[in-house]
Order: structure tokens, then sequence, then C-alpha cells
């Protein structure tokens, strides 16, 4: 007897779940509950990613540019502007990559150089609130190839080269959009390393290094303001506006470097772009009858061509 109790004992819960999953099947066919579907796996979804591709037939003006090329110029030119954003919960993490570069081909003076630029930003951020993120930022920026000074009257003189000048910089601020199509980011904290791996730049104390010295670090202050927007219907603008503040050597003295692109779109896969340029830099004393002195620089592209969306 208490063995058969054991047993039924034992197989009590078999009993009890088969008769539920049988309930629960004549309830699932009457429509009486609805099953329950696990929740989609949306992580991958996280990442934003995308870019545009262009290739142009262009005019290019030159007027102090520090990397080199001519003043005037009918040219070729390419570019890739790439973004991969992530946000989870609270944190933000943006990230951008533009590439540049463009060519002249000429018959006396072979090809020569006229747009070459490597930008890469990345910012990690929390935010306080819709409109207000804190963090860091980080921003890597040189070229790709040697650049060359062109005279009509004189042999063309070296001036740049990858990572010469390469601008590394690293920033803790605050970050604030009041529009979409607007962010701010300011910061009191930010330092910044100018380089100069060749050394015949390096042993003329080109780009602010010191004579000989391949590597100056600067503490500052730090601002960006990225705008981009389509003003009407296939035109749209793109600016940034970078300043830099050296703490340790004529502070008033800022730095700017700014960029500004107008797309107009003419076909699906065709495009009529126009870049803008404009730095100014106290540390780049390699201009005026001296070579000693700093100007501002500035770069126009004009141009027609081929437009991929990535």
């Amino acid at each position: 007897m208490r063995l058969a109790i054991v047993g039924f004992l034992f197989l009590l819960p078999c009993f009890i779940a088969a008769q539920d999953k049988a309930i629960q099947t004549m309830q699932f066919e009457s429509g009486t509950i609805v099953p329950k579907v696990p929740a989609p796996d949306t992580s991958h979804k996280a990442w934003k990613r995308g870019g545009m591709y262009r290739f142009n037939l262009g005019q290019g003006t030159l007027s102090n540019w520090a990397a080199g090329g001519d003043d005037f110029s009918i040219n070729i030119n390419t570019t890739l502007n790439l973004y991969a954003s992530h946000k989870k919960n609270k944190f933000n993490w943006d990230n951008s990559l533009d590439l540049a570069l463009g060519f002249l081909k000429t018959t006396t003076l072979g090809t020569r150089k006229n747009d070459d630029r490597i930008d890469l930003v990345s910012k990690y951020t929390y935010s306080i609130n819709k409109k207000t993120t804190v963090g860091v930022l980080g921003n890597v920026r040189t070229q790709f190839f040697n650049g060359y000074s062109y005279s009509t009257t004189a042999p063309k003189v070296f001036s740049s080269g990858f990572m010469s000048p390469g601008y590394v910089l690293t920033s803790l601020g605050m970050d604030y959009k009041p529009k979409k199509e607007i962010s701010m980011f300011v910061s009191p904290l930010t330092s910044r390393w100018i380089i100069v791996k060749n050394d015949s730049l390096a042993g003329k104390a080109s780009y602010g290094v010191d004579t000989g010295k391949n590597v100056i670090n600067q503490l500052g202050a730090f601002a960006t303001v990225n705008y981009q927007k389509e003003l009407v219907k296939n035109i749209t603008y793109k600016s940034r506006l970078d300043m830099f503040s050296n703490y340790k050597r004529n502070p008033w003295n800022v730095d700017v470097y700014m960029t500004n692109i107008l797309a107009v779109k003419i076909f699906k896969m065709l495009s009529f772009n126009w870049s803008f340029d404009l730095i100014y830099d106290d540390d780049t004393r390699i201009f005026g009858p001296d070579k000693d002195a700093p100007a501002l620089q500035l770069k126009s592209i004009i141009g027609a061509g081929f437009q991929l969306r990535i």
C-alpha cells in the first residue's frame, strides 16, 4: 500500500503537467489565450551606419594653403564621408571619418595634389537630458601624401606629408543639441598633440614644434560646432567649426579649422558640390616674406560629378 502511495505521489506531477498542457492546447485552439512570442533581438540595430562617396571634376582655388598645391587648378576630386553611431540606454558613441583626395594633371609640371585630408572624430557621451550630454571627444587629422608649394619662378618646395603635420586631440566636455541639425561640444580641458614626423620639417620648427623636435603637446580649451541640414529639397549644407585656445602660449590667438560642403542633387547619382575650408593656426608660421608668420588659409573647390549614398 505504501509503495502504491509513493508511486502515486511520484507520478502526480506528470499527470498534472499533462493535464495543464491539454488545457492550454484547447485554449490556444479556441482563441481564449494568445501564446507569448519572444521579444525580437534588436541589439544589432543599436548601430547606425552610412556615408556618402563623391567623384567630381572641378575647379579649385587655394590661398596660403600650408598643405601645398596650386593656387588655381582644374582637378579630379574624390571624397568619402562615413559615420557610425551606437546608442544604448543613456550612452552614445558617435564616429565620423572624412577622406578627401584631389589631383591636377599638367603637361609641363606633372601631377600635382590640390586636396588631401584624413579626419577621424570619435565622441563617447552620457545623456543628462534630451539636449545635453557629457563625455570625451577624440580627433585625429592629417593627410595621405606629401604636399608641395609651387611657384612660377622657383622649384617646388616640400611643405607637408603624412603626420607632418598630424593633429591628435582628446577633450573632456559637454555636448549641447538644441535642434537635431546642430550640436555644440565645449571643453575647458583639452590636450592636443602636434606631430611633425618628417625630420626636415621638424628641423625648421614647422607647425609649432620646437626646432628638431617631432612632437609638441598643448593644453587648452576647445569647442566644435557641427551643423547639417537639407535647406530645401535636394540641397544639403554641412558645416563644422573647430576652435582651440592654447593655455600655454598666446591663449588669445585662437586656432580655427572650418569645413563647409554645399551639395545640390541634380539626378539620382549626379550632384553639384561646393566645398570651402578655412584654417588659421598661429603655430603654422611658414608664410610671409621671411616664411616665419601665420596666415589665414583658404581652399575652395567647385565641382560636379557622381555621388553614391552608402
